[in-house]
């Protein structure tokens, strides 16, 4: 297989100064001789401004003379090369790629909607050229290809896979390098260099969203509960325990229940407890 060749022809100034006699040359000759054969010189001279080349910063021009690659030119400049080379210009700036959200299975088979954001750019002029047919059309589909194996190697959260120790949820770098390096493997063949990629966008699917923030809801809600409850009963055994050493007030079982299951109601409720006072004796 072929590999990028880098050409420096020569400057393009050298040759505006050649096509530009050839253009004045004939014309000043056919005046003089009133000879109008002087004037198939401009042939020539056609070919020489055909010659010339821009090459502007990060761009690069890919060259090809009767089918055959004779090299690509990457330093910025201003040259005078063979106008019968066959130029393809390909940029090698820096280019973002924001993918929209597609809709994928995880690990698990939950459906999910994922999208990424891609810092690429070309650094093999020729795999560019000639190894691809469209190489911005490669990467958008290789980038498919890669979310949607991403997505299937791990689950988006661990509620169902509790085995699960990297998610795409919580996996942060470790699954971004992931990404990256699948993009690199894939894209190395046209010539692309995986400057970044990350996930940009991670939802459930609209169809088991509502479901799912509800069980997040609830496992939020039990994980408070629980700590609600330890705290409680550690404030009711602080309070028996100081009741019991200040002797304040001498309290048998029964109502040690009672008072156990008041301070609990109060400690627990997520509302406000409402006081009743007993106006009677205090047994009644």
């Amino acid at each position: 297989m072929e590999k990028e060749k880098h050409l420096s022809p020569a400057l393009g100034y050298f040759g505006s100064l050649i096509a530009l006699l050839l253009l004045l040359a004939p014309v000043w000759l056919t005046i003089v001789t009133e000879n109008f054969f002087w004037l198939l010189l401009l042939i020539p001279d056609l070919f020489s401004w055909i010659g010339l080349q821009i090459v502007n910063p990060n761009e690069s021009c890919v060259l090809v003379l009767f089918g055959k690659y004779s090299g690509s030119i990457k330093k910025n400049g201003f040259y005078w090369i063979n106008p019968f080379y066959t130029r393809k210009k390909i940029s090698l700036r820096a280019r973002n790629l924001n993918s929209e959200p597609i809709k994928v299975n995880d690990k698990i088979g939950n459906p999910i909607m994922i999208g990424i954001v891609l810092v690429w750019k070309v650094e093999n002029t020729f795999r560019a050229a000639f190894e691809v047919d469209d190489y911005i059309r490669f990467v958008d589909i290789q980038s498919e290809a890669a979310i949607r194996k991403l997505a299937g190697a791990y689950p988006y959260d661990n509620f169902d896979d509790e085995q699960a120790e990297i998610t795409l949820r919580a996996g942060g770098e470790e699954v971004n390098q992931q990404l990256e390096d699948e993009l690199r493997e894939r894209l190395e063949i046209a010539g692309i260099h995986v400057m970044e990629a990350r996930i940009a966008y991670l939802a459930y699917a609209s169809e088991i969203a509502g479901a799912m923030l509800r069980r997040q809801q609830a496992s939020a809600i039990v994980a408070a509960r629980q700590k609600i409850v330890e705290g409680a009963v550690s404030m009711v055994e602080m309070a028996l325990d100081q009741l019991s050493e200040k002797q304040i007030i001498d309290l048998d079982e029964e109502k040690k229940a009672a008072m156990v299951s008041n301070l609990m109601v109060v400690l627990c409720s997520d509302k406000d407890a409402s006081p009743v006072i007993n106006t009677g004796t205090l047994h009644q």
